[in-house]
């Protein structure tokens, strides 16, 4: 089977994430079908972004072939942002003639906002291929109740229309949030072609040896379990978005612990961050590392922690690539969380507690502390086992292309 995924912000482990396409592709292709992701080649996920002389080349990750489109560049979600999301369709739209002649079976509209439906759609009907809409993050609902537009403002009014477009001429909607059928099918998509496949980990990349921690990072945490301090974990971005001012007004009450928070990472709020933290003695900030060094980073630690605003659109459910990284390092995991779904709690991988509260995050750890070792493995164990069975990438590859109506053929 020929597939076309269409996702401007995809990545690869070369150029940094995001890497659901690619890992979902390289599945795809294991199994004996040809993947082609068209993709910008400026987007402000990824750690590396391809240099482009020309419109588009052309390259080949393990077998995935991806096509990258030229774009300017941008910073935050200004006027320069709409303008690359506009390069990037009209980038599309110029490869019609070639995608007619490689003829895909499946067209995969997936760049987190919705106006790629529209040529995805297009390419669909050109070629008699299965048209599929993967839902990330509901746009323009996000742009709206999280950054404050209004639902009048021309791009939004464009945005809804394009999401309604893709639940309207879609075969299938796959989406990563479990929790938003209602809303869909209130937007007119058809119930029968809803499936959620959320995010997962590649398990076989655990299983091998992970990288080397950089000797400084090595170092520092050597010292801390030398002192004996409990280590709680965090490793990703550092944005407000993330919790982590609530994360360090809990470190300020748990002075009189012998816990120390490692933070792990980078983002636009970190020396905000940091300024917020000086003084505090039980919090240490290290730089970011590989992404394939992370496992090694995990695995120094007690316990790690994850947090979320208080924020309505978490209704529609969580589906955080960070979490799974967590739950597959056998670590438990400190939530705090206020979404609907939980899966620290279904699981039973840690403990769960309110979103921006400090005392409560700080209750937390104190309870993981005076946990009996035992407990505290099985948390980690049963986070890990879940996420063996259920957010492995060979799995939800071979669920995606079941829920897409097609043969997922010789995926193991």
């Amino acid at each position: 089977m020929r597939i076309l995924y269409l996702n401007h912000y995809a990545g690869s482990p070369r150029h940094g994430m995001e890497f659901r396409p690619y890992y979902l592709a390289r599945e795809w292709v294991r199994a004996g079908h040809q993947v082609h992701i068209v993709a910008a080649d400026f987007s402000h996920l990824r750690r590396v972004n391809p240099v482009l002389d020309a419109p588009y080349r052309d390259e080949v990750i393990d077998g995935v072939t991806y096509t990258w489109c030229r774009t300017p560049p941008y910073e935050g979600n200004g006027a320069r942002r709409v303008v690359n999301i506009f390069a990037f369709l009209r980038r599309l739209m110029g490869l019609s003639a070639r995608i007619r002649r490689e003829k895909p079976d499946l067209v995969i509209a997936s760049s987190t906002y919705p106006l790629d439906t529209v040529p995805a759609a297009w390419f669909a009907r050109l070629t008699g291929a299965r048209l599929v809409y993967e839902v990330h993050d509901l746009w323009p609902l996000t742009p709206v109740e999280v950054g404050g537009m209004s639902p009048r403002h021309p791009f939004i009014r464009l945005l809804q229309w394009a999401e309604d477009f893709g639940y309207a001429k879609a075969d299938t909607v796959i989406s990563m949030l479990p929790c938003a059928r209602d809303y869909m099918v209130g937007r007119g998509m058809d119930p029968a072609r809803y499936a959620v496949i959320p995010n997962g980990v590649d398990v076989a990349e655990w299983e091998g040896e992970p990288a080397p921690l950089p000797a400084a990072h090595a170092a520092s945490l050597a010292e801390l379990k030398a002192d004996g301090r409990f280590l709680v974990g965090y490793a990703g971005g550092h944005g407000l978005a993330n919790a982590l001012d609530f994360l360090l007004d809990a470190a300020r009450l748990l002075v009189d612990l012998p816990v120390t928070f490692v933070l792990v990472g980078d983002g636009p709020d970190k020396a905000a961050l940091k300024a917020k933290a000086a003084g505090s003695a039980n919090v240490v900030f290290l730089d970011a590392i590989e992404k394939r060094a992370v496992p090694a980073f995990l695995a120094e630690m007690d316990a790690l922690f994850i947090g979320w605003r208080r924020l309505p659109i978490y209704r529609f459910g969580i589906n955080p690539n960070k979490l799974f990284d967590y739950l597959m390092a056998g670590k438990p995991v400190i939530h705090s969380v206020e979404a609907g779904n939980d899966l620290v709690a279904e699981w039973g991988a840690g403990l769960s507690v309110p979103a921006e509260d400090a005392a409560a995050i700080a209750a937390a750890v104190r309870r993981m502390v005076a946990l009996p070792q035992a407990e505290r493995a099985a948390m980690g164990a049963a986070g890990q086992r879940a996420v063996r069975e259920k957010h492995d990438y060979r799995v939800l590859a071979a669920r995606f292309l079941a829920a897409c109506g097609a043969a997922p053929a010789a995926i193991r």
